[in-house]
C-alpha cells in the first residue's frame, strides 16, 4: 500500500539507534521484524512511502508501531524555530524521526545486550539470538517472492535457556541478566505491559530493579519500549552534545513531556555529523 506520511523518513527511523531489526535491503528500502511479524518499506518520495502490507495488517499493527497517530509536525515546527540553533540544526535534519512504539520484552532484552556494544555489534548479536531463540517463519509478497525470518524469542524460552548456549550469540556476560530478567517476565513478576500506565520515573526505577538494568537501559526501554517520551537515555552522543556543544549547560526541563523526541534529534545529528 502507498503511505502518505509528513515527518516519516524509514532511513532516519533506521539509523536512530531504537531498534536493531530493521535492515536495509536496496536503496531506500528497508525490512522490519516487529511483534512476529515482517515488512518491507520504501521511501519514494520525502511524504510517501510504499509498504508491504495491505491495508487491515496496516491499521493493526504498524499505524501503531510507528507512531503515525501522533503528529509530530508542531513539535518540530515550534523545536526548530526554537532560539536553541544547535537543536534547529538537529531537528531540521532529522525531521523524519518518529519514535517508535516497540514490543516491551524485546527492547528490554535488546537494551540489556547494548551495553558497551556499537550498533554494529548490537544487530549482530540480537539477529543470532533471534536464530537460535526464536521461531522460523516465512513472508510471501503479492507477487510470491518469500522471505525467511526469525520471532523474537518469549520471556519462557530465554527463561530455558543455558548459559553457555546463550552466550554464543554474543551477549557476554549480559547472559545471566537475560535469562533472570526472562524468567522474572515469564512468571509474572513483572509486566511490561502494565510498566505502560505507570508515571515515567515509576517506571524506570521498576526497570532498575531487573538484574543488569542501569539508568541507561532503563531510559532506554522507557522511551522505547513504554512510549514515556520523557525517557532520556544518556549514550555517548548525548554526553558528547553536553559538554561539547552545551558545555554541561543543557535544560532538560524546558521539553518536559517529550525530552525523548529532543534526544533522537541531537542523537541521530551528533552520530550523523560527528561520527564520520
Amino acid at each position: 500500500m502507498i503511505l502518505e506520511q509528513k515527518q516519516f523518513n524509514i532511513q532516519q527511523i533506521a539509523e536512530s539507534g531504537q531498534c536493531f531489526r530493521m535492515d536495509p535491503i536496496a536503496e531506500g528500502r528497508y525490512a522490519v521484524v516487529a511483534f512476529g511479524r515482517y515488512l518491507e518499506i520504501r521511501q519514494l518520495e520525502e511524504e510517501k512511502l510504499l509498504l508491504s502490507c495491505g491495508e487491515k495488517e496496516f491499521h493493526d499493527l504498524w499505524k501503531h508501531y510507528f507512531d503515525l497517530e501522533f503528529d509530530y509536525g508542531p513539535l518540530v515546527a515550534r523545536l526548530s524555530e526554537g532560539a536553541d540553533a544547535f537543536l534547529r540544526e538537529a531537528v531540521l535534519f532529522g525531521q523524519g524521526l518518529r519514535i517508535l512504539r516497540q514490543e516491551p520484552f524485546e527492547a528490554l532484552i535488546s537494551f540489556l545486550i547494548s551495553q558497551n556494544k556499537n550498533i554494529p555489534a548490537i544487530k549482530r548479536s540480537v539477529q543470532l539470538l533471534c536464530q537460535q531463540y526464536g521461531e522460523l517463519s516465512e513472508w510471501a509478497s503479492a507477487s510470491g517472492r518469500r522471505v525467511s525470518y526469525f520471532t523474537f524469542p518469549t520471556p519462557e524460552v530465554l527463561a530455558a535457556a543455558d548459559p553457555e548456549d546463550l552466550r554464543r550469540t554474543g551477549v557476554g556476560y549480559r547472559d545471566v541478566f537475560i535469562i533472570k530478567t526472562a524468567q522474572l517476565i515469564a512468571d509474572g513478576t513483572v509486566d511490561l505491559e502494565a510498566s505502560k500506565h505507570l508515571p515515567g520515573p515509576e517506571a524506570i526505577a521498576r526497570l532498575k530493579s531487573l538484574p543488569g538494568v542501569g539508568d541507561k537501559v532503563a531510559n532506554c526501554v522507557s522511551l522505547f519500549g513504554l512510549h514515556h517520551l520523557d525517557g532520556c537515555p544518556v549514550d555517548v552522543w548525548i554526553a558528547r552534545a553536553m559538554d561539547e556543544i552545551y558545555s554541561g549547560c543543557f535544560d532538560w526541563t524546558q521539553y518536559t513531556g517529550y525530552c525523548g523526541v529532543v534526544q533522537q534529534y541531537l542523537f541521530y545529528y551528533m552520530r550523523s555529523n560527528y561520527g564520520k
